[in-house]
């Protein structure tokens, strides 16, 4: 079974006064983005919120124009191009039929990053787009070129049509966390501590996020604290057809679950649904292999505050020290902040579960180290290693003997 996403992430790019602003409050059709003839007016993206038809919910990135000069004029543009690293779907606005170095270069990085996209010939009321010019780009670029102007009405709905056209599906849905291990009125249980680090009053969002899941594909939901664990399994009946425990209670969940029962955690459900999967698959097992002065890397992509025993900064390295016998060497980067070092420098790369950035954010970030071999793995997978429980803990999603062959 397959659900809707949150939002679709559509970047507007080009050079400074080419009406990127302009044809963002078109489509919106309110002015969310400042317009003014004086060039480099936007400074950071500007994020829009609409709902196209036939889409759903899109957010709409007005971004500095790539043309900007200046040292603020660079720091604009390095913003922009960050942005590629996070949308769906690029739209390149051009003028004047001007299609130069900065478009090319454009257009290369949205291959790069595998971003699909298409080009608006803006300010049609002034210069249409020249037929040799349009026959050239569609070409070249092998996608669509419309000439555009924000003041013709019937022009907006051939934007929001090849919007529809060259959005990619898997932006706008994304696929079940749990749909696929359960069945009709199947039952599972959730392991959900309530320590220091849990927001006050609420759950954390993982949590809100496999209810809902699990409610969608017709289960049934039960939530207790890992003390109430061992009681309740003993009465429950029938038993859960899966188990989804917080990774920092592995230990106790997997010595309370009975074996026949399958057991993970929310940090590998949401690895499997949205993470680089595969390749942590692949990455955990390098744990074993890590030497004396190895540098680790742990990205958590999001900012929050800092307990006192706090899970990327505390727990999982005293974790990986005390399994490895090792002196390793830890760095943490919160947010998408940029990594410190060459990613070369680091022996293994610890990845969030990532509930607050999209798929797209989450596998570009790690891309870097795969591109250059890297090991990367996941929060959840990396505890459940040094736990001496990970293939029971991956085998909900994969067979046993292809997640770790070397760590039984």
């Amino acid at each position: 079974m397959k659900t809707k996403s949150i939002r679709g992430q559509i970047g507007i790019f080009g050079r400074r006064n080419n009406g990127k602003s302009s044809l963002i409050n078109t489509i919106a059709g309110q002015d969310v983005a400042i317009v003014s003839e004086i060039a480099g007016t936007t400074t950071d993206p500007v994020r829009k919120v609409m709902e196209i038809n036939g889409l759903g919910p899109v957010v709409l990135i007005d971004t500095a124009g790539i043309d900007d000069i200046g040292q603020l004029g660079e720091k604009r543009i390095a913003k922009t191009k960050e942005i590629l690293k996070t949308i769906d779907l690029a739209i390149l606005i051009i003028a004047q039929n001007t299609f130069g170095a900065f478009e090319k270069e454009l257009v290369s990085e949205f291959r790069e990053f595998e971003v699909p996209f298409f080009v608006v010939h803006n300010k049609s009321d002034l210069t249409s787009i020249y037929p040799e010019t349009q026959r050239l780009i569609k070409a070249s670029l092998n996608t669509e070129v419309l000439d555009f102007s924000c003041s013709n009405s019937p022009a907006v709905d051939r934007l929001v049509g090849l919007i529809r056209k060259f959005m990619p599906e898997s932006a706008m849905r994304h696929n079940t966390l749990v749909g696929d291990l359960i069945s009709y009125g199947d039952t599972v249980l959730l392991i959900t501590p309530i320590d220091i680090e849990a927001p006050e009053g609420r759950l954390i969002l993982p949590q809100v996020q496999v209810i809902r899941d699990v409610l969608d594909n017709d289960g049934v939901v039960v939530v207790c604290k890992e003390r109430e664990i061992d009681a309740y399994i003993r009465k429950m009946d029938p038993k859960p057809a899966l188990v989804i425990t917080d990774s920092q209670v592995f230990p106790k969940a997997d010595a309370s679950i009975p074996r026949y029962i399958p057991l993970t955690s929310f940090s590998i459900v949401l690895a499997r649904q949205k993470g680089d999967f595969q390749n942590y698959l692949k990455g955990t097992p390098h744990i074993s292999k890590l030497k004396d002065g190895d540098k680790v890397l742990i990205l958590e992509s999001c900012s929050h505050h800092v307990s006192c025993d706090d899970i990327g900064r505390v727990k999982i390295p005293r974790w990986l020290s005390n399994f490895t016998g090792k002196k390793l060497e830890y760095t943490v980067v919160a947010g998408l902040n940029e990594i410190p070092g060459k990613i070369q420098d680091y022996a293994i790369v610890i990845q969030c579960g990532g509930c607050m950035i999209t798929r797209k954010q989450l596998i570009n970030r790690l891309k870097p180290a795969t591109d250059a071999g890297v090991p990367v793995t996941n929060y959840g997978m990396a505890i459940a290693y040094v736990h001496g429980i990970y293939n029971r803990a991956v085998a909900p999603f994969v067979k046993v003997q292809n997640a770790s062959e070397d760590y039984l």
